[in-house]
């Protein structure tokens, strides 16, 4: 809940004088104005040197500190000196230069959850997708009670603690004890995965979710150090980094998927509260990244109980016209999609390759412009060129290689006797 400023309790002659006066009038109309006490920024610890084993656990859990990616990725991208785009005028005009910004997020349900689970003690499971094609399908660890965002995208976002991967989904929901989702996507935050160009993922831009998401915890630590997710409505057939896919909706507009608006640096955040500060201030640092079809300015963020509405709802004071747009590179359309050859699987072997119930046998793969790996079944992603299995029956494996230009697969067959 918000903090309320306190008053002190004055005697009547008190009230009486100018100052106690002044001082009675300029707090009668005080109300919940920050959600986040006053404290000094904490340092953040990259997820690529130090894994993700210190997050909490949970719904909307802690990530005490843990930064998804290196310094290099796009999300963690310093962009407060980087040149405009000479185009920067014509698009804030077609997305509205009178368009509010809008935290769409809240301390209900609004805006899209994550659950941090840890595998060891989360089983996997498989989750029927009514579009694999572009997926990655294997097993997953998805528990019961992970939430579902509200409204129409029913995005799912999953955190292993234990593995660092992050698992999410689009379209998801939980019927007859079975999880169910439209696609989904499998991202590596130690260092981002590349996905096929032209793949979607669980959004429409291809991007991950959770690294552009605004978070009560870090936003309490005092400073926000990634860029965030927003959207806009009007998008064409087009992309440019960091996005991979489009989702046209009207083929006029100047706006591809990827596209990064940032504050004006001389824009004025110094009378908003601290919680809205630590955001105006990610955003002149770090921008906003196109990534999906959807209300003008609305940036995404983690509902928590702890955000204050009232505070947030004061962020509307700034406006389209208050941002200016970072330059782009030429466009990826239908055209001009990058094209090449998806992995090459040399080999893919196990030894032994046949053993008696209780033994173990080690997989071992060798590929060639892979970015990540999964095994089915029972296995899911790894990471390295080898995985111990100990399967109860006679069972194939079957090892996908993905990388920027498509996937590949190959099989190799453990007897049990």
């Amino acid at each position: 809940m918000a903090n309320a400023l306190r008053l002190p309790r004055l005697r009547p002659f008190e009230c009486m004088g100018l100052l106690g006066l002044l001082f009675a009038l300029a707090c009668c109309g005080c109300g919940p104005r920050d959600s986040v006490s006053s404290s000094p920024s904490k340092p953040v610890t990259r997820m690529v040197s130090s894994g993700c084993g210190s997050m909490g656990l949970g719904i909307g859990a802690d990530f005490k500190g843990l930064l998804p990616f290196s310094s290099g990725n796009a999300w963690n991208q310093q962009v407060s000196s980087l040149p405009v785009d000479p185009n920067s005028a014509t698009i804030i005009n077609y997305i509205s230069a009178s368009a509010p910004l809008h935290a769409d997020f809240n301390d209900q349900t609004g805006g899209i959850p994550y659950i941090v689970v840890d595998s060891s003690t989360t089983p996997l499971v498989r989750v029927s997708l009514s579009d694999p094609s572009e997926s990655d399908v294997m097993p997953m660890p998805i528990p019961l009670n992970a939430p579902v965002e509200s409204g129409t995208d029913h995005h799912v976002v999953v955190i292993d603690r234990k593995t660092c991967w992050l698992y999410e989904f689009w379209k998801a929901s939980f019927r007859g004890g079975q999880w169910t989702a439209n696609n989904a996507a499998v991202w590596d935050l130690q260092e981002i995965n590349k996905r096929p160009y032209a793949w979607t993922s669980a959004d429409a831009a291809g991007l991950p979710i959770l690294p552009g998401l605004v978070r009560y915890d870090e936003v309490a630590s005092g400073e926000i150090h990634h860029a965030l997710r927003f959207t806009v409505p009007r998008t064409p057939a087009a992309f440019i980094p960091p996005a991979i896919h489009w989702a046209q909706t009207n083929r006029g507009s100047p706006i591809p998927m990827g596209m990064r608006l940032r504050l004006r640096t001389n824009f004025d955040i110094s009378g908003f509260s601290r919680t809205n500060q630590v955001l105006l201030t990610a955003i002149k640092k770090y921008g906003l990244i196109l990534a999906d079809n959807g209300t003008e300015m609305y940036v995404s963020g983690a509902p928590d109980s702890r955000w204050s509405n009232f505070d947030l709802k004061k962020l509307s004071r700034v406006r389209a016209s208050d941002f200016e747009v970072l330059w782009m590179p030429a466009k990826t359309t239908e055209a001009n999609v990058p094209i090449g050859r998806p992995p090459r699987i040399a080999s893919f072997t196990a030894s032994p390759d046949s053993l008696t119930a209780g033994m173990q046998a080690t997989l071992r793969w060798n590929s060639i412009d892979a970015s990540y790996f999964y095994i089915n079944p029972s296995i899911g992603v790894v990471r390295g060129d080898r995985v111990r299995v100990g399967p109860a029956d006679t069972t194939t494996y079957v090892l996908t290689a993905t990388g920027p230009y498509g996937r590949s697969t190959a099989k190799v067959t453990v007897k049990v006797q």
